[in-house]
């Protein structure tokens, strides 16, 4: 993940020192695809989040999972 730091110098090595893309990324220990991202992009910050989380482990026992835990909120109601 890329913080505000990084990418306010990305754009100074750039935009203001002249250098190349992979000048900058050679020097950041970035990819030079994540440099270009950046320098096409007017945001100042890039985060990733996961629409669906995959569980393949307990994908086998999820409905015998869901069926015990419904079955212990309503034994704990009474």
């Amino acid at each position: 993940m890329l913080i505000v730091e990084t990418i306010g110098r990305i754009r100074r090595e750039h935009l203001i020192k002249g250098k190349s893309i992979k000048e900058i990324a050679r020097d950041l220990k970035i990819s030079r695809n994540t440099v270009r991202k950046v320098l096409r992009s007017g945001e100042t910050s890039f985060s990733y989040e996961r629409e669906i989380q995959p569980r393949p482990k307990l994908g086998r026992w999820k409905a015998e999972l869901d069926r015990m835990l419904t079955a212990n909120t309503s034994n704990s109601g009474t």
